[in-house]
């Protein structure tokens, strides 16, 4: 996969360094799984890679996991003026007391995927910690461009947190998670919540999270052409959302967190993400700028990680350490809330 070098590079700027090995077991996954999921280069294969069937779509019997969900779908009111939009609700079976929730919004570039996207690894943590999962369907780019998403996603996170008793859960202990876009936008969420003097989050879970639209760190170089989602994908997602603004001086930070002047104020962080991917810098980033503003943050940089590789290659020994990681720090948080 080629990606175009960026203006500095054609104006005979010295090139990237060379990228991060990517850790030996996930190398070998790596082949396979790239030829499953394809490639995204621009605006026009978004329709075929939504019509392969690349992201698994669970059924409700799948969710269940042998009875230890009760599953609910919901129609909730979406942004005033727009359409509802869906809850996708996995309560563990049987619980008597409100529970503490995470709400979670999938990943897909800004492009694909449903509320049921990724969900699985959510689910083993609420398995092992007796959470609440309630997942959001959002609009998708380029049909719905900025701010359609993440407004989508936070309607729903209003409507979570207002009926969160009639849903078994605990209001002061609701967590915003997402992997990739859906980490990005749970960061945009997280920055509407505090802005808008909406519900007051526990944390915030931010896994590999898609942030900045300018694409020009020296990882997105470095990755070009490799990984999961390299620069050329990253342009098209970013071009999905945003058109003739990405990369401009005129970009929301509820829609690239990255932009956000003020990172004050915020709930604590948890950020992951691979050495070897095209998000690591800015999210990197994210988690300095988050200390700088006496924000709590957790950050770990997984060597020789590729984007998204511990769903996608859950059995490496990486990957299990860093969904270990996850696990400790909502035991932490939720035993200090």
């Amino acid at each position: 996969m080629n990606a175009t070098p960026s203006p500095g590079v054609r104006a005979g700027r010295p090139g990237p360094p060379p990228p991060p090995p990517f850790d030996p077991e996930l190398a070998a996954a790596l082949g396979v799984i790239g030829e499953r999921l394809g490639t995204v280069l621009n605006l026009d294969d978004i329709p075929a890679m939504r019509g392969t069937g690349i992201i698994d779509r669970l059924s409700d019997d799948d969710l269940r996991q042998d009875g230890a969900f009760e599953i609910e779908e919901r129609a909730v009111p979406g942004p005033p003026g727009e359409p509802d939009i869906s809850l996708l609700i996995a309560r563990p079976t049987g619980a008597g007391t409100p529970l503490p929730a995470l709400y979670n919004i999938h990943g897909g570039g800004m492009i694909l995927g449903d509320n049921r996207s990724g969900i699985q690894p959510f689910l083993d943590l609420a398995r092992e910690l007796n959470l609440v999962i309630v997942s959001v369907e959002y609009r998708l780019a380029p049909e719905h461009p900025h701010p359609a998403p993440v407004e989508d996603a936070y309607a729903g996170l209003v409507w979570t947190a207002g009926h969160a008793g009639e849903l078994g859960i605990d209001p002061g202990r609701i967590i915003v998670a997402g992997g990739s876009a859906g980490g990005g936008l749970a960061a945009a969420v997280a920055l509407l919540a505090r802005d808008r003097g909406g519900p007051a989050l526990a944390g915030q879970m931010l896994m590999c999270p898609m942030l900045d639209d300018r694409n020009d760190t020296v990882s997105s170089h470095q990755m070009a052409g490799l990984g999961i989602w390299d620069r050329a994908a990253n342009h098209t997602g970013w071009t999905a959302l945003l058109g003739d603004r990405r990369g401009g001086p005129d970009v929301s930070p509820y829609a690239a967190p990255a932009r956000a002047e003020d990172l004050s104020g915020l709930p604590p962080a948890f950020i992951d993400v691979g050495s070897a991917e095209t998000f690591r810098d800015e999210d990197v980033t994210y988690a300095g700028r988050l200390w700088q503003a006496g924000g709590r943050a957790e950050l770990h940089v997984w060597p020789g990680g590729f984007h998204g590789f511990e769903s996608l290659a859950p059995q490496a020994a990486i990957s299990q350490d860093a969904r270990n990681a996850q696990l400790t720090w909502l035991r932490r948080l939720l035993a200090a809330g």
